[in-house]
């Protein structure tokens, strides 16, 4: 069976990789990602217009 294509890529780091970026390869959303050692926390980025914040070149992009 073909290996399936990851369908989230880091887009950037902070720190000691607590902060991460990650990009939907599907959808374009960007998503924060903060690790404590104590758990994970996921949110969708927004822009000032409180919608998701969409990469270039994908559907929904501004």
């Amino acid at each position: 069976m073909p290996k399936k294509e990851e369908r989230f890529a880091k887009v950037s780091s902070q720190g000691m990789g607590a902060i991460v970026v990650y990009v939907d390869k599907e959808t374009g959303v960007n998503y924060l990602v903060v690790g404590n050692g104590n758990g994970v926390a996921v949110t969708p980025l927004l822009g000032g217009d409180g919608k998701p914040l969409v990469a270039e070149g994908y559907p929904g992009e501004k």
